[in-house]
């Protein structure tokens, strides 16, 4: 799961309902041609895809692709550990669908609380 430690380093994920590729970008610190080629390689991203193929992510998505993109370059995990990590996280979480999201939110806004505390 993401460190609440790498949270401070990316913008707060704004209340939308969907992102294109280029807010999830900005908001991952990822490039979209990296995100496209996650998606082959991570089944659990699967990001909606409407009119003329455009993706449209999902907060659930932002979250797993902060998470993989932790595993992957702070972590130093392979993309096939990283996959390896992210299915057994996924199998754990099925019982609690909403406790990565809420994980989160927490440390997104405990690092809200620090920054008011700071005179």
């Amino acid at each position: 799961m993401l460190e609440p430690s790498n949270n401070n380093e990316l913008p707060a994920i704004p209340g939308k309902r969907y992102f294109t590729i280029g807010e999830v970008g900005e908001l991952c610190a990822v490039k979209p041609h990296v995100l496209r080629y996650w998606e082959q390689e991570f089944p659990t991203l699967n990001p909606v895809k409407r009119r003329g193929n455009r993706r449209y992510y999902q907060r659930e998505d932002v979250v797993l692709i902060r998470q993989i993109r932790s595993l992957l370059y702070e972590h130093g995990f392979t993309i096939g550990g990283a996959r390896l990590r992210i299915e057994g996280e996924t199998t754990k979480q099925e019982q609690t669908p909403y406790k990565q999201l809420i994980d989160q939110t927490i440390s997104e806004l405990e690092a809200v609380l620090t920054m008011l505390d700071k005179p």
